[in-house]
């Protein structure tokens, strides 16, 4: 399917995402947001984009379909007691098809492959690649990404973290890392008028802390409500289920222009991560919606959220946010709306990456005209 804009300047850019999940929404998470944003944006643009994504994602990005393979095993393989996880041998297999199709018979069908999968593969086989090949850093060190660095230790490596945070978590490994923030389309996360509940929203996971959120707000006397996947099913049942009824609701997992509602009806957005968080692209979306934000300082998350708009606190301390909320719910909503604006573009995220692909493109040109001299 063909970009409908037309760019005398295009680039033709392939995008690798999860092989599992669909980019398309309700999104499954943060990562498969990030990729259909990037992805629309750079098709707007002229950009010619293919895109690696699990079966099923938005036709209406205007992108090519890469193939995702999938892998039947024999039932004598799957009898072996070497046979790991059929999930994790999917995914292997499915990037390993990849990789080698963008070495071989895909090799001049991109200008440059950005890499937004949290897969070892698309690291450890990038220099088997002609084409330039960008990884964005988008979780803190797994041991997986760390082996693959380590077997291309000496080649020529491109990568970008989604903040200073996470870029100074992989510089042990990483000689060189770009910083480039995620961002938001504002238009698609429009400024609402608030109202008198508070909003938690993100994966219904332990460690994104929904739960913390819930007693924050109950000690500052605000009702909550929730919105998100339950991606743990055993954690909502456990801890989220039996807190909610009067004061804590569960809207559901929504999609983006039913979410933004309900961001922008509320007073102000509890963003409490029990881990690092590498970015905080909840924060960016709270503040488009012209939502204050009380978070935890952790992370990535001081780099997007300033006094004007929102406030930190020590992390896991209930007891400090619940002070703050109060204060939080009180900012303007307009100086929420033009910090995400001015600092938390989609449109700064876009320009930033196609520098990039821009200079990854023209190194590898010159490097092919240096070979060509040099023969």
């Amino acid at each position: 399917m063909a970009c409908a804009a037309v760019n005398v300047d295009a680039l033709r850019i392939a995008l690798i995402a999860s092989s599992r999940h669909p980019i398309r929404q309700p999104f499954p998470g943060g990562l498969e947001s990030h990729v259909w944003h990037l992805a629309r944006s750079l098709c707007a643009d002229g950009h010619r984009v293919s895109l690696f994504a699990g079966p099923g994602s938005d036709p209406g990005l205007g992108c090519a379909q890469l193939t995702v393979e999938t892998l039947e095993t024999s039932a004598a393989a799957r009898q072996d007691v070497s046979m790991p996880p059929m999930d994790f041998l999917r995914d292997h297999h499915a990037y390993l098809r990849l990789m080698l199709d963008l070495a071989g018979p895909l090799a001049d069908s991109s200008d440059v492959v950005h890499n937004h999968s949290l897969h070892y593969l698309p690291v450890a086989m990038a220099p088997a690649v002609p084409t330039p090949v960008l990884s964005t850093l988008h979780t803190p060190p797994t041991p997986w990404l760390e082996s693959a660095l380590a077997v291309r230790a000496g080649t020529d490596a491109h990568f970008v973290a989604v903040s200073k945070h996470t870029a100074a978590a992989w510089s042990h490994a990483i000689d060189r890392i770009d910083v480039v923030p995620n961002g938001v389309d504002v238009d698609r996360w429009p400024q609402g008028d608030g109202g008198p509940h508070l909003i938690w929203f993100g994966r219904l996971v332990a460690e994104k802390g929904a739960h913390v959120a819930i007693a924050a707000a109950r000690r500052a006397g605000f009702a909550i409500r929730l919105a998100g996947p339950i991606s743990d099913p055993g954690y909502f049942e456990s801890t989220i289920a039996p807190l909610l009824g009067p004061g804590v609701t569960y809207l559901g997992h929504l999609a983006q222009p039913e979410l933004a509602t309900a961001i922008g009806g509320s007073a102000a957005a509890v963003i409490t991560p029990l881990w690092d968080e590498p970015y905080g692209l909840v924060v960016a979306e709270a503040l488009a919606c012209g939502t204050p934000v009380a978070a935890f300082a952790r992370g990535g998350i001081p780099e997007v959220l300033s006094a004007d708009c929102g406030r930190l606190v020590v992390p896991d301390d209930v007891d400090a946010l619940a002070r703050v909320i109060p204060q939080v719910v009180a900012l303007p909503r307009r100086v929420a709306r033009e910090h995400a604006r001015s600092h938390c573009s989609e449109r700064r995220m876009v320009d930033a990456y196609v520098n990039i692909y821009r200079r990854l493109a023209a190194n590898r040109v010159r490097a092919d005209g240096d070979r060509k001299v040099a023969s």
